[in-house]
């Protein structure tokens, strides 16, 4: 009998498939259809601090008034937050899988006092997607990963919720970083967040956002570093994010050492019922090979697990290349 069902980060999930944080999760309707068709958790639409700071910046504009300016921006951030709020309560009453609050931000600042709010909606985890910019060129590099774990230790001040910390690839040493966070009390870690990127238009020299949705090709990142960190930081719970648009791509997480995958850009693209096809494929696979769970297979290929571990590090094609002419 196969059981897909795992824990990650404290959570009961009946599948490893969490749907991520983007706009398919601002409805509460799309939230029951993700559910239905299987997915072990949802995270919540993020609540961007940059969003919030720009409506209340636009809201006080022509006020020249301190008073009224500090007024304007207290509304705009609880009325912002109200609204996110109601969404955790209305998510949490019409499913019975986990919902995850998420909040994007760039700094440190009081607001992180909405972490308590958002646990008092009845949030069932709390993840942060942190990214600092490193464009300063006087700024020791160790200063930005100071910031992430700063900024950790301040939302873990204001709640008891499991926090889940979504990263990006941008570190020296993704696994020094996600072993401060594990030290740190987090719960989990995604691996990897998926950022706007900025194109440039030849036709009229102007900007315009690169390729939001990812593709199949972009599993390799995330792939390599789930199978090193979770050899490495082996008592924290991993999620593999960026890439997974099948069940084979779970499947291979998983063997990597993955407790569960995020997926966004498939569901884009297939519509939210194909979590079940995902599902469906796993299944025949977990069949064929006579595993009844997830856990009977997870790390089964992760950096410690094999003889060769080199296939982790190498860097370049000199395989491939180096026979071409």
């Amino acid at each position: 009998m196969i059981d897909l069902s795992t824990s990650f980060a404290g959570l009961s999930l009946k599948s490893p498939i969490i749907v991520s944080s983007s706009g398919l999760s601002s409805s509460t309707d799309r939230i029951r259809k993700m559910a239905t068709a299987g997915a072990g958790a949802v995270v919540m639409k993020s609540l961007f601090e940059e969003q919030i700071s720009h409506e209340a910046g636009t809201l006080s504009e022509g006020h020249d008034y301190p008073e009224a300016n500090d007024y304007i921006r207290t509304y705009a951030r609880e009325n912002t937050l109200g609204q996110y709020l109601s969404s955790i309560r209305e998510a949490k009453e019409a499913v019975d899988i986990p919902v995850i609050a998420s909040i994007n931000c760039v700094s440190a600042s009081e607001w992180i006092d909405f972490a308590e709010k958002i646990e008092n909606a009845g949030a069932d985890a709390l993840e942060l997607n942190i990214y600092f910019l490193p464009i300063d060129k006087e700024k020791d590099p160790r200063e930005y990963e100071k910031a992430y774990l700063h900024l950790v230790g301040e939302v873990k001040k204001r709640t008891s919720l499991p926090l889940i910390i979504k990263l990006g690839n941008g570190f020296s040493n993704i696994t020094w970083m996600v072993n401060q966070l594990y030290q740190r009390g987090v719960a989990a870690v995604v691996l990897f967040n998926r950022f706007y990127a900025p194109d440039i238009k030849t036709d009229d020299m102007s900007f315009s956002s690169a390729e939001v949705l990812s593709t199949p090709a972009e599993l390799r990142n995330s792939l390599r570093w789930i199978g090193i960190v979770s050899s490495q930081v082996d008592k924290l719970d991993l999620a593999a994010s960026t890439g997974v648009h099948s069940g084979m791509a779970v499947v291979k997480q998983i063997l990597a050492g993955a407790t569960a995958v995020q997926v966004c850009s498939v569901l884009y693209r297939n519509g939210i019922d194909y979590i079940k096809d995902m599902i469906v494929e796993m299944k025949k696979w977990m069949e064929k090979n006579e595993f009844e769970s997830p856990a009977d297979f997870r790390g089964r290929m992760n950096y410690s697990s094999l003889d060769d571990p080199s296939v982790y590090e190498r860097a370049q094609f000199m395989k491939f290349f180096s026979s071409m002419h």
